[in-house]
C-alpha cells in the first residue's frame, strides 16, 4: 500500500551520491522495517524507483535513502539529483525485503560503492547485538564512498576500507574470506564485478547472501518463446502475451497497470501471486524452492511454461 511522505532533507554524501530523508506526511511513525529492506518511490515524473533504506532501523521517525547518479540513468537518478526538492510530497510503497539479515553467530558484510546502503543498516543492527561481525567496504576512491565517517563510528575496528586507487587494485577476497570463522554468513551488495568475485571465492555458497542493483545478465528473448494468455482473476480479463513482450507491458496495453521499478527482475516490486499455470522464472530474487513452488512470479521478466497463467490481479 502506498503512503505519502515529505522530503525533509537532502545532502551530498560523496561524488555522485545524494542522500534523501523522508517523514510521514501525517506526522506519525513510519512502518517498521528490517535491515536489507527497500522502498519504492514514485517520483513526480511518474517513474517508480527502488532504494535501500540506510538509516537506523530502530528510528521510525524518518526513512533515509542514498541515490547514486547513474551514467546511463533512465530518468530516475537524474531526476533525483537535478529536480527533486525538499518539501515535495511523494508516494512510497513498502518497505519490502528481499535481502534479510538471518540469525547467525558470525557475519561478514561486504559493500562496494552504492551497495553500502543496505549494508550500513545491517551494520547498525549488528553493532547493537552481541555477535561477531566485520565489514569490508570497497570503492574506487574515498571521494566516491558514502558514509565513511558514520561507518567508522558504527563499526570501529571491525571496518576494513579498500580504495582501489590507494591500494593498486581490487581487494584480496580469497584471503579475507579464508579468515572467516566456520559458518560465517556473508552479506554482499555492490557492482556485478564484486559480487561475481565473491561468489567465485565462496567455499560454501549457502553462506552467501547477495543483493543486486542490476540483473547479472540482460534479460532477453530466447528466440523460442511462445505466446501465452494471462487471466486476471478479479475481472476475468484475458490478455495474450506475445513473444518478446513482457507480461507487464502486455497488461498495460490492455489497461491493467502493474507497479514496476527495475524491469530486470531484481527488486520485487511487480511480484504477483500465481493462482494457476506454471511460471517460467527469470528473476534474480526467488530461491530455488520458491521457484519450484510457483506461488509468485516477477511480471517484468518472467514468462509462462503452460498455455496460460491466472494471476491475482483485478
Amino acid at each position: 500500500m502506498d503512503r505519502l511522505v515529505w522530503l525533509t532533507q537532502q545532502r551530498w554524501l560523496a561524488e555522485g551520491v545524494h542522500e534523501l530523508r523522508f517523514r510521514a506526511s501525517d506526522g506519525g511513525e513510519l512502518p517498521e522495517w528490517e535491515p536489507g529492506a527497500h522502498i519504492t518511490i514514485t517520483l513526480p515524473n511518474g517513474q517508480a524507483r527502488d532504494y535501500s533504506l540506510c538509516s537506523d532501523p530502530a528510528d521510525r521517525t524518518e526513512w533515509t535513502v542514498a541515490v547514486l547518479r547513474e551514467r546511463d540513468s533512465r530518468g530516475g537518478s537524474s531526476y533525483v539529483h537535478e529536480q527533486l526538492r525538499v518539501g515535495e510530497q511523494l508516494a512510497v510503497a513498502g518497505p519490502r525485503n528481499n535481502f534479510p539479515l538471518r540469525p547467525a553467530d558470525s557475519y561478514l558484510l561486504i559493500a562496494g560503492g552504492i551497495g553500502i546502503t543496505p549494508i550500513k543498516a545491517m551494520a547498525e543492527r549488528l553493532a547493537a547485538q552481541e555477535v561477531e561481525w566485520s565489514m569490508l567496504y570497497c570503492g574506487r576512491s574515498r571521494a566516491g564512498m558514502a558514509y565513511l565517517s558514520e561507518l567508522h563510528g558504527i563499526a570501529g575496528a571491525r571496518l576494513r576500507l579498500h580504495c582501489d586507487d590507494e591500494q593498486g587494485g581490487p581487494p584480496d577476497l580469497a584471503t579475507i574470506l579464508a579468515g572467516c570463522a566456520d559458518g560465517t554468513q556473508v552479506y554482499c551488495c555492490g557492482p556485478e564485478a564484486l559480487l561475481a568475485a565473491v561468489e567465485s571465492q565462496m567455499v560454501d555458497p549457502d553462506l552467501l547472501h547477495i543483493e543486486r542493483f542490476r540483473a547479472a545478465a540482460p534479460v532477453e528473448a530466447t528466440g523460442d518463446e511462445s505466446a501465452f494468455d494471462v487471466v486476471c482473476a478479479g475481472s476475468g480479463l484475458r490478455v495474450t502475451v506475445q513473444p518478446g513482450v513482457s507480461i507487464v507491458d502486455s497488461l498495460a496495453s490492455a489497461g491493467v497497470e502493474v507497479l514496476t521499478s527495475c524491469r530486470e527482475g531484481i527488486c520485487g516490486t511487480c511480484e504477483t501471486k500465481v493462482l494457476g499455470g506454471v511460471p517460467q522464472h527469470r528473476d534474480s530474487i526467488l530461491t530455488d524452492q520458491e521457484r519450484s513452488a510457483g506461488e509468485t512470479m516477477m511480471l517484468c521478466v518472467s514468462r509462462c511454461q503452460s498455455a496460460e497463467l491466472e494471476l491475482d490481479l483485478p
